[in-house]
C-alpha cells in the first residue's frame, strides 16, 4: 500500500535563484525503511521540509495516505510524524508536557496517549527524565522525546531529517531496532542521512539526491544480494553527476 508519493516536485527559495530541488519524485510503501541520500547542500533537507508542509514548493504533487498536501493540509498531516534536524522543542516545559501538549495537538485520548508513553518508556527509558524540563537534556534525550511527541498519535508515515547526527551508539542502536519494528507494523520511515553505512544496512530502498536533482532509486535489498558496495556506487554516480 502506497503511503507517501510526491510527483515532479519543484522548490526555490528565491526568485532570481536557481531551483533547490528540480523534479523530485519518489514514493514509500507500507512496511518500508527509505533513505534519502546526499552530500550536504545536496537538497535532501528542502525535499523533506516541503514533504511535511514546512516549505511551500512552485510546482508538483505530494499526497500522504491519499491526502493532497495542498489540498487537504490537515487531513495529510494527521497521517505522519515528523522529527526536524534542529529539535524545535518548547524548552520550557518537562518531557511529559511537551508530549502531552503534541497529543493534544493530534486530539489523542488521555487513554491511548497513556499507553503510548508506556510503550516508547520501554524502548527508550527516559525514566525520571520526563518530569525534568527539556533544556537540561543532552542532544540524545532531545532526540528521544522529539520522537515520542512525533509518534504520540501512531501515525502511518515517519519522517526525520538526519536523525543519526550527534547521537551516541547506543541510542543510534535504539532507534534503528525502532524503525525495523515500526516499520513492520505496515508504517513507513523516510529519513535522511549522509550515513551510508547506515542507509546501506536499514533501508529497503534509496534514494540519491545531487545538487537538488534525483539521480537513482536503489533497491538496497538487490543491491545488498548482488554484494555491490553503496558506498562506492554513490561517490561514482555523484562525481560523475557534477562533472555534467
Amino acid at each position: 500500500m502506497e503511503l507517501l508519493q510526491v510527483k515532479n516536485l519543484y522548490k526555490k527559495y528565491n526568485a532570481k535563484v536557481d531551483y533547490a530541488i528540480k523534479d523530485i519524485s519518489l514514493y514509500g510503501n507500507s512496511g518500508e525503511i527509505i533513505g534519502l541520500l546526499g552530500h550536504n547542500g545536496a537538497g535532501k533537507s528542502t525535499t523533506i521540509k516541503s514533504i511535511v508542509g514546512m516549505h511551500p514548493y512552485e510546482e508538483g504533487q505530494i499526497s500522504i495516505c491519499n491526502f493532497d498536501l495542498k489540498t487537504q493540509p490537515i487531513e495529510a498531516k494527521k497521517h505522519f510524524g515528523y522529527v526536524s534536524d534542529e529539535f524545535d522543542l518548547f524548552e520550557k516545559m518537562t518531557g511529559l508536557e511537551y508530549i502531552n501538549f503534541m497529543a493534544d495537538i493530534y486530539k489523542v485520548s488521555e487513554k491511548d496517549r497513556k499507553k503510548q508513553i508506556d510503550k516508547f518508556e520501554k524502548i527508550f527509558a527516559l525514566g525520571d527524565a520526563l518530569y525534568r524540563e527539556i533544556s537540561s537534556y543532552s542532544h540524545g534525550m532531545k532526540q528521544k522525546i522529539s520522537i515520542m511527541g512525533a509518534l504520540i498519535h501512531n501515525p502511518k508515515v515517519f519522517i526525520l531529517d538526519e536523525p543519526m547526527t550527534g547521537l551516541d551508539p547506543n541510542i543510534a542502536n535504539q532507534l534503528k531496532k525502532f524503525f525495523i519494528k515500526h516499520s513492520k507494523k505496515g508504517n513507513l520511515v523516510l529519513f535522511s542521512s549522509h550515513n551510508l553505512d547506515i542507509v546501506e544496512s536499514l533501508c529497503h530502498r534509496a534514494y540519491i539526491i545531487n545538487h537538488g536533482i534525483l539521480l537513482k532509486e536503489i533497491d538496497l535489498e538487490k543491491f545488498r544480494k548482488k554484494g555491490k558496495s553503496l558506498e562506492k556506487y554513490f561517490l561514482n554516480i555523484t562525481k560523475k553527476a557534477s562533472k555534467v
